[in-house]
């Protein structure tokens, strides 16, 4: 996880979110990886209000009190929610050009920051990571750092609010059981790439993991973590605390 800012010319995601809050449309935002076929992301998603939310997000928000962070928080949906019941919500993203559209569409509080500049402090009640928040470690051995950084942040009494997905459903079988090669890289490492018309961004890592993995982790630094709630699709949000 290196901490770095995208250029305006490797940032697919952010050219096709400002180009929708600017002009209310986009073109068709490509996802690309090694191991699935090749994907669209609707950008109108990216826009959606509190109604268009799954459970997970709006219960995340409910929860969500205090000073609040909202890492990676791209065109901003989650933090003007929080904004709009007057919650002290400040949004940052790598993104310069999501972070000017959600200047854009009237988000108070933003940061063009990467979480791991540790030049960023700050002591927040809730940190937020929404939309497979644990994404951003990239892979399995990266997450302690992922926690032990987001518990720097953390208020004494604070709590992080992170959701993912058990991506364990893709190889199961018929009867039950699962094809899951035991000596391989954990299941939920994925490879992406994203392309907005001629904008090429660079491959990344993106992490999904299994809410028994993600609770031994987070104990593993001195953090637990309890299931808040669970989706329809093997997706989970799971609430960290000291």
């Amino acid at each position: 996880m290196v901490n770095t800012i995208l250029s305006k010319e490797k940032d697919p995601m952010g050219a096709a979110i400002l180009d929708y809050q600017s002009t209310g449309k986009a073109d068709t935002l490509r996802i690309l990886s090694s191991m699935f076929e090749e994907d669209e992301m609707p950008v109108s998603h990216l826009f959606r209000n509190l109604r268009e939310m799954p459970l997970l997000e709006r219960k995340a928000l409910e929860l969500s009190c205090g000073k609040i962070l909202d890492v990676g928080a791209g065109a901003g949906c989650h933090a003007l929610v929080l904004q709009k019941q007057n919650k002290d919500v400040t949004a940052i993203d790598i993104s310069p050009l999501s972070c000017e559209a959600m200047l854009k569409r009237g988000v108070s509080n933003v940061q063009c920051v990467n979480l791991f500049d540790k030049g960023f402090k700050g002591s927040y009640d809730t940190i937020v990571l929404l939309m497979n928040g644990t994404g951003i470690a990239g892979k399995i051995c990266n997450l302690p750092q992922l926690f032990k950084r987001l518990k720097e942040l953390l208020a004494p009494d604070g709590q992080i609010l992170i959701d993912s997905s058990d991506l364990k459903y893709i190889y199961e079988n018929e009867d039950g059981s699962f094809d899951i090669d035991l000596n391989a890289n954990y299941y939920g490492e994925v490879d992406y790439q994203m392309v907005y018309k001629d904008i090429e961004g660079e491959p990344f890592d993106w992490l999904y993991v299994d809410f028994p993995l993600l609770s031994t982790i987070a104990e593993s630094i001195g953090l637990h973590a309890q299931l808040i709630a669970e989706g329809e699709h093997y997706d989970y949000l799971a609430r960290v605390i000291n």
